[in-house]
């Protein structure tokens, strides 16, 4: 799984979720930059990074020695968790893992080297083990 090498600091603030703010598309990573086809976000949320990998897998899997694959997005936000059956207060709970807040338009997976059917059968499944709705991009349409 992806995680970062180093932090500075080990918990984060949470972080506010306002509604508006959350519908506002993404600025950076919103065209493909290394693959002919894509996998773009329609939604926001904080993926974590296992997710990432579960569809990474599949995406690999799926393109078996065909295609080469970009992850453009990395987990560097921590998020903690409290124990089970544990009261309020005393503290912050425990680093559970890392996450990316993807907004909507930005591109997560990129796929090249691959026949299109292939590529957007695989981009598909990938998108399956994300939680978001994602769309499939090529370089010829623009989109």
């Amino acid at each position: 799984m992806l995680f970062p090498k180093k932090v500075k600091h080990r918990k984060w603030q949470t972080g506010r979720r306002n509604p508006a703010k959350l519908i506002l598309p993404a600025t950076r990573g919103t065209t493909l930059s290394f693959g002919s086809f894509g996998l773009k976000s329609q939604g926001a949320a904080r993926v974590r990074s296992n997710q990432i990998e579960a569809a990474r897998k599949t995406l690999s899997r799926a393109l078996s020695k065909t295609g080469k694959v970009w992850i453009r997005i990395f987990p560097d936000r921590p998020y903690t968790q409290k124990a089970a059956e544990v009261g309020m207060g005393k503290g912050k709970g425990d680093l559970q893992g890392y996450v990316f807040e993807v907004h909507p338009g930005h591109v997560i997976f990129e796929v090249d080297g691959a026949v299109e059917s292939v590529a957007r059968e695989a981009l598909r499944k990938a998108g399956t083990k994300l939680p978001i709705k994602t769309r499939i991009i090529s370089r010829e349409a623009r989109q």
